[in-house]
């Protein structure tokens, strides 16, 4: 049986079956893996940061703002590990810091001293005044207060944000996991709680979905290839939805190439009729350009019909991440081939 990329498909008995069976047996999930990104912080380095805070602070025995903040000049990370301590968001620290210290800490702003913290992580902190050091510090002022408060007393059927293993006694809650280390099952409650990776996943959202496309322009690159691609919601003339790519640009088109990773079906099905689409839209105007699809994910994984119409509207050119090495070989891109 030939592959999907050799099949006639003006042949009105096709084997759909097995060539939607091909593209499956190709695409995995990609939530097990993510791209790193900048500011992503290993263990390694996350735990110099604790051990600064620790030093600093007699071992939790002496939580102040001037004691944390010293930790924070020292080994910047410590800056996270303390928000990490608190278990707040960058946002809802500094939300918290205005009610509680009465000194405006935007969210952009919160944002930006964490992704500061992270690109430089064991850097001495270089700032003796100004508006950096007074967030820091009404931050980290606002943080000790929290955790000498604890959670009180809750009411029932409220969940407290510091009532969890580290915090809910306060200072002697973080003495006690500073000194004896927490139990193996409360560690794999409190990731229960909140998910590994789940912070780093959402920083890098944006770098996970544009797997497929980086895949894409670098086999192009490779090649040497001419390509144009095109922005979020960019008009393209005789395009009424733009594609992500055009080879070599919308003026003479020989290839255009849709590219997404879904893990989730519903988005999948609004590709396949993206793709669908600009198949239509390319034989209304009589032309022969390639329309291709690449793609990743679970997602297109589901519906065995979306597969079949994708395949269809493609003349059976579907890349995966396991296949994009094909892309040039087996499409009108390698007219434009240089090496």
């Amino acid at each position: 049986m030939p592959s999907r990329f050799d099949v006639d498909y003006r042949d009105p008995n096709i084997a759909w079956d097995v060539l939607i069976d091909e593209v499956f047996g190709e695409l995995t999930s990609s939530f097990l893996e993510m791209p790193k990104g900048e500011g992503f912080i290993d263990y390694q380095t996350f735990e110099k940061g604790y051990q600064a805070l620790k030093r600093h602070t007699d071992a939790f025995a002496k939580v102040t703002t001037d004691s944390v903040f010293a930790a924070v000049q020292e080994a910047p990370i410590a800056f996270i590990v303390f928000r990490c301590i608190l278990g707040f968001s960058p946002p809802e620290w500094a939300y918290v810091t205005r009610e509680m210290t009465g000194i405006e800490v935007g969210q952009s702003a919160a944002r930006s001293l964490d992704r500061r913290m992270r690109l430089k992580p064991m850097t001495p902190l270089n700032v003796a005044s100004g508006a950096t050091v007074r967030r820091i510090r009404s931050m980290i002022e606002a943080g000790v207060h929290l955790l000498a408060q604890g959670p009180g007393v809750v009411p029932p059927g409220v969940v407290h944000r510091l009532d969890k293993a580290d915090t809910a006694g306060g200072f002697k809650s973080l003495q006690h996991i500073a000194d004896l280390g927490a139990p193996y099952s409360m560690l794999l409650y409190e990731r229960f709680l909140g998910r590994p990776y789940a912070t780093h996943r959402d920083s890098v959202s944006e770098l996970v979905g544009e797997v497929v496309e980086v895949a894409v322009k670098n086999v192009l690159t490779q090649s040497k290839v001419s390509f144009r691609e095109t922005k979020r919601a960019e008009r393209i003339p005789g395009f009424d939805q733009a594609p992500d790519f055009i080879i070599p640009d919308e003026f003479a088109p020989v290839a255009i190439i849709e590219a997404k990773l879904t893990e989730d079906d519903g988005t999948a099905r609004d590709k396949v009729a993206r793709v669908q689409r600009l198949r239509t839209l390319r034989d209304e105007k009589g032309k022969d350009y390639d329309v291709i699809a690449c793609i990743a994910g679970r997602g297109f994984k589901v519906r065995r019909e979306d597969m079949r119409r994708l395949l269809q509207a493609t003349d059976g050119k579907v890349f995966t991440l396991r296949t994009m090495h094909l892309l040039i070989d087996h499409t009108r891109i390698r007219e434009y081939r240089v090496r």
